[in-house]
């Protein structure tokens, strides 16, 4: 028996979900929607859409609000949020985002769990259609948004999913947000896309590439990691992920890009280990994909 006998359960402020049946695989996906209150500006509103939409719609609503209703203090003014996750009670479907989020060909794997599916990847073409041919419209008719303020932010599989959106059809969106991005995954093969998308690079006016990781994802190991038993094990493993590693040498090939196709910077969160990125991560989304000023244009 609670102590609360007039307890409810908490709701996330002006936000609805949707079970949507995707017309390329049959399989049914969460989408939470967080729309703000009152009229859409006249171009219509920003819009962020997230992979992982399970593990990542409080914090990105939560960080909206906080922020963008003092928008001379923050630099975030409201928008639409829409994350894409799947009708389970927890965070992630492990066995599902590696398909959806992992570029083709993909590979298979033993399964997570015993008596489970084995692991596929390869499911990221597959996704990103979804997004484009059906969510979008979807979301579109019912919303005014401004086609030009359209952000994506993934981390993880999530973020290696954004540069195979970036690489393939880079006209998409606008603001692309890679945190943690998983680019060493199958031998790096992310890196084939890469020449189609330096060959014709057709980016919208503005376009911005946003890497990050954490501290703890560089050569550094984290305080309660040193000492432990798998110390010599996750150095090993430090030496094959290279987060920042290969988020520096994108960023650097991509900024000498002739003309300038698409701006890309990447930042290091100080304390931070892979999962513990994700919250920072996501704010750090809000207030890219909802400046109001974009600060490497203030002089």
């Amino acid at each position: 028996m609670t102590a609360f006998p007039n307890s409810s359960l908490v709701t996330i402020g002006d936000t609805t979900f949707h079970d949507v049946v995707s017309n390329q695989n049959g399989q049914t996906y969460r989408i939470f929607v967080y729309r703000p209150g009152g009229e859409a500006p006249k171009d219509g509103w920003p819009i962020l859409y997230m992979t992982d939409g399970n593990a990542v719609i409080g914090t990105a609503v939560d960080a909206m609000r906080a922020q963008a209703c003092y928008p001379t203090g923050t630099n975030v003014c409201y928008g639409v949020i829409v994350t894409i996750g799947y009708p389970v009670d927890g965070a992630y479907d492990p066995l599902r985002r590696s398909w959806d989020l992992g570029p083709p060909p993909g590979q298979s794997y033993p399964p997570f769990y015993e008596n489970s599916p084995e692991v596929r990847t390869g499911g990221s073409e597959e996704f990103l259609t979804f997004v484009e041919d059906q969510i979008k419209p979807m979301i579109e008719a019912d919303i005014p948004i401004d086609r030009n303020r359209q952000a994506i932010f993934g981390h993880s599989f999530g973020g290696l999913f954004v540069l195979y959106s970036l690489f393939t059809r880079p006209a998409a969106f606008t603001t692309w947000i890679a945190a943690s991005a998983s680019i060493y995954w199958e031998n790096c093969a992310i890196n084939e896309f890469l020449p189609r998308f330096e060959a014709a690079p057709a980016t919208r006016p503005g376009a911005e590439l946003f890497l990050s990781c954490g501290e703890y994802e560089t050569d550094k190991l984290a305080p309660f990691q040193r000492g432990a038993a798998d110390e010599a094990d996750r150095l090993t493993q430090k030496k094959i992920t290279r987060n920042n590693d290969y988020s520096v040498e994108l960023m650097n090939r991509l900024n000498r890009l002739p003309d300038s196709p698409i701006r890309t910077e990447f930042e290091i969160y100080a304390g931070e280990n892979h999962m513990s990125l994700l919250p920072v991560a996501v704010n750090r989304a809000i207030q890219t994909a909802f400046a109001i000023v974009k600060p490497h244009l203030i002089s």
